[in-house]
C-alpha cells in the first residue's frame, strides 16, 4: 500500500515534451489537432514518469478521451475487465479513469492495493438508480427469486445481489441459475434485450444509461441512407428499436472484437462518443461514422486530474469490509459460469 501522499512531484509542463510522447501523437494525429496535442503532451510526460515513481497502473475505459485512453493507459477495456486485469499487474497504486462503481469494482477484486479515482464525482445514471435498499425491497416483493445485477452498479448494490453480470454475458447468467423467473437490474433495456434472447421471465427494474437511451431507430435509419454500406453496431443498453435496427448487438468488447475479425469498410459504433476515437485509432482502414453521444460523468477524468491524483495519492476508494466480500462473491459467481466476458 502506497503511503507518501505527501511526497512532492514538480511538473514539467513548461518543458519540451518527450520524444516518445511526440511518437504518441502517430496514433492519434487524425483524432487530435496538433496544437491540442501541443498542451496535452507535457502532461503526459509527467504521468508517464509518475506512475513509475510510484508503481502506479492507470486504467482507463473505452469512454475516455484519446489523450487519455492512447497517452497515459497501461490498461483499457470495459468495466470488468479494468478490475479483472488489474489483479495480474504488479503495482501497489491502481488509478481508475472511468467512473466511480467502476474504481469500487476495482478495489474489491484488489482489495489490498491502493484504488484512486481522479475525480470522486465521476457517477453514472445507471448505478444512482438503484440503492441495496432497493434490492432487498425486490427480495421482499418477490421471494426466492434471484437477482440479477448488472456490473454497472455500487458495491452496495452487488453485496445485496446473487450473481452479477456483463452486456455480453447476461442471457448465459440468467439461464444458469436454472430459475422460470429473474429479478434483473438495474437496466431496463439490457433486460428488455434479454427478455427477447431467454425463456426465463425477467423482471426489470427502470433503470437507463443516459447515453445510449438517447438513440432513435431514426437515427440509424438516416445513417443507412446516407451510407448504404454501413455496419451498425449497438451496446444493449440502448433502446429496443434501436437494436433491431442495428447488424450486431455486443458489448464494447464485442464490437472491437467484431471490427477486427469483420473488418467492415464502413461502421458506426451506438455507443459513447470517444469509443469511436479510440477504436478508430485502432483500425485505420474502417471508416467511422461517430454519432456523438456523451458521457458527461466520463468526461470529468482528465489529464490535469490524473496528474494531481498521482501526485497526491487521491482520490482513494474505500469499500466496507463486509459490504466488499458480499459483492465480490456475486462477481466471482459471475465468473464461474462461462466467459465472464466484460460490459
Amino acid at each position: 500500500m502506497a503511503s507518501d501522499a505527501a511526497t512532492p512531484f514538480t511538473s514539467s509542463t513548461t518543458a519540451k515534451y518527450s520524444p516518445h510522447t511526440e511518437a504518441l501523437y502517430a496514433k492519434v494525429k487524425d483524432l487530435i489537432p496538433k496544437v491540442e496535442w501541443a498542451a496535452y503532451a507535457p502532461l503526459i510526460d509527467d504521468i508517464n514518469l509518475l506512475k513509475r515513481e510510484r508503481n502506479a497502473v492507470i486504467l482507463a475505459h473505452n469512454y475516455q478521451t484519446p489523450e487519455i485512453f492512447h497517452g497515459v493507459a497501461d490498461i483499457t477495456g470495459d468495466s470488468l475487465a479494468l478490475a479483472q486485469r488489474a489483479v495480474d499487474a504488479e503495482a501497489d497504486v491502481v488509478v481508475l479513469c472511468g467512473v466511480h462503481f467502476m474504481a469500487e469494482t476495482a478495489k474489491i477484486l484488489n482489495p489490498e492495493r491502493t484504488v484512486l479515482i481522479p475525480d470522486p464525482e465521476a457517477g453514472c445514471s445507471l448505478a444512482a438508480s438503484i440503492t441495496g435498499q432497493d434490492v432487498r425491497d425486490l427480495r421482499a416483493k418477490y421471494p426466492g427469486v434471484p437477482v440479477v445485477t448488472y456490473v454497472n452498479t455500487s458495491a452496495e448494490v452487488k453485496a445485496e445481489s446473487d450473481v452479477c453480470c456483463t452486456s455480453a454475458n447476461a442471457t448465459e447468467v440468467v439461464e444458469s441459475l436454472g430459475c422460470d423467473r429473474v429479478i434483473m437490474i438495474p437496466d431496463e433495456f439490457l433486460a428488455g434485450y434479454v427478455a427477447r434472447n431467454t425463456d426465463v421471465e425477467i423482471i426489470p427494474w427502470r433503470g437507463r444509461c443516459e447515453v445510449h437511451e438517447q438513440f432513435t431507430a431514426q437515427e440509424l435509419q438516416s445513417y443507412r441512407q446516407q451510407f448504404p454500406s454501413i455496419v451498425i453496431l449497438a451496446h444493449p443498453e440502448c433502446p429496443g428499436d434501436v437494436l433491431d435496427e442495428a447488424d450486431m448487438v455486443g458489448s464494447t468488447s464485442g464490437m472491437i472484437r467484431y471490427i477486427d475479425e469483420q473488418r467492415p469498410e464502413q461502421v458506426a459504433l451506438i455507443t459513447e462518443c470517444s469509443m469511436s476515437d479510440n477504436v478508430a485509432a485502432e483500425f485505420p482502414q474502417t471508416r467511422f461514422v461517430r454519432p456523438c453521444t456523451i458521457c458527461p460523468h466520463m468526461k470529468v477524468i482528465t489529464l490535469e486530474k490524473i496528474l494531481n491524483s498521482l501526485q497526491t495519492l487521491r482520490y482513494e476508494v474505500e469499500v466496507d469490509t463486509e459490504v466488499s466480500e458480499r459483492a465480490r462473491r456475486s462477481v466471482e459467481r459471475m465468473l464461474e459460469v462461462g466467459r465472464g466476458e466484460r460490459g
